[in-house]
């Protein structure tokens, strides 16, 4: 359980840092890094839900 708490937690560090690359790369123009930041925070929101889900399932499953 651990393990997953702390997987939450880079998860949320890569987010917040997929956004603030985004920001400053649309205040510089650089489209080709904001589609690359947008694919990479769309796959760790993915991967954080479906840690979520998990987490839920392993709730209700003692």
């Amino acid at each position: 359980m651990g393990l997953k708490i702390l997987l939450n937690v880079l998860y949320n560090i890569g987010i917040i840092i997929c956004l603030v690359g985004i920001y400053f790369s649309y205040q510089h123009g650089n489209w080709p890094y904001i589609m690359g930041l947008v694919f990479i925070g769309a796959m760790i929101f993915i991967f954080k839900l479906r840690l979520i889900k998990d987490i839920r399932n392993m709730g209700k499953n003692p």
